[in-house]
């Protein structure tokens, strides 16, 4: 029952995340025009719509349909319409179900793991974050401060009761896991004049840091690296991706970090025996 209960609470909050992922990134780019109008002396563009994770309700990006209650059922209404909008007929994006199907079977799998606990309310907040910073990046090459910062926070705070791990594991998880890719970032740029990564890989393995503490980092570095280089290299030779443009690292690193959550002591011991 408590799967079934933690699956069904999925599919909704995974709802919720599409519509993170598709409004954050477009409210952080009207606050960065408004932003740059402001540093140039300049009137900040004039918005005559509310445009926030709440308002307007839930639409069709194409033509505008508000939907009604039955056309917003997670997954379901998705297959009943055979995706697409039963106003303008255009398709709808598959990504809409997949994150709903994932943020659902993802917390199947941390329920069963945890049980009912505490960890496991604090797992779910987690597994939930990194599915809608994961599908951000991938979309726009972007981690959001306003996912990351919090989610190191949150972690932080979590270490106090020592859900995961005890507050200087965190503390010091957080500092190695920032400084690590910083370190890269800069070794790469100083060698090759090009930026390999953005600040937001660092920020959101700072985050993973202070959840998982600093002995997890090496796991999630390893197993992110790797699981990036084999689906990189794999796009470019079936020529689904062009080399020479970049590919988001943060999913890679959400990945290995919600593995390392649930499986991270058994994967160590495997690596280390």
């Amino acid at each position: 029952m408590l799967a079934i209960g933690a699956g069904l609470l999925g599919l909704v909050v995974g709802s919720f995340l599409n519509v993170v992922i598709h409004r954050l990134p477009r409210m952080i780019e009207r606050q960065w025009r408004r932003d740059c109008a402001e540093s140039q002396g300049n009137p900040p563009p004039v918005s005559t719509d509310t445009y926030h994770l709440a308002l307007p309700g839930s639409h069709c990006p194409h033509c505008g349909h508000t939907l009604t209650p039955w056309e917003n059922i997670p997954v379901i209404s998705f297959l009943w319409q055979r995706g697409r909008c039963r106003k303008c007929n255009k398709d709808i994006s598959w990504r809409y179900p997949a994150v709903e199907l994932l943020a659902a079977l993802s917390a199947i799998i941390v329920a069963n793991h945890f049980g009912p606990t505490g960890q496991m309310l604090a797992a779910l907040g987690l597994t939930w974050t990194l599915i809608a910073a994961s599908a951000i990046d991938l979309e726009h090459q972007l981690l959001p401060d306003i996912l990351t910062l919090p989610l190191m926070w949150a972690g932080l705070a979590l270490s106090l009761e020592s859900v995961f791990v005890d507050p200087a594991t965190a503390i010091i998880g957080a500092i190695t896991g920032y400084i690590a890719l910083w370190s890269v970032y800069w070794s790469f740029r100083l060698f090759t004049g090009k930026e390999g990564m953005g600040y937001g890989d660092f920020k959101l393995l700072a985050a993973l840091g202070a959840w998982l503490g600093w002995a997890n980092l090496t796991l999630v570095v390893l197993l992110s690296s790797l699981v990036g280089s084999i689906i990189g290299i794999s796009l470019v030779l079936f020529g689904r991706h062009d080399y020479q443009r970049p590919l988001p690292f943060g999913p890679f690193l959400a990945a290995a970090g919600w593995i390392a959550l649930l499986w991270g002591k058994e994967l160590s011991r495997v690596y280390l025996y």
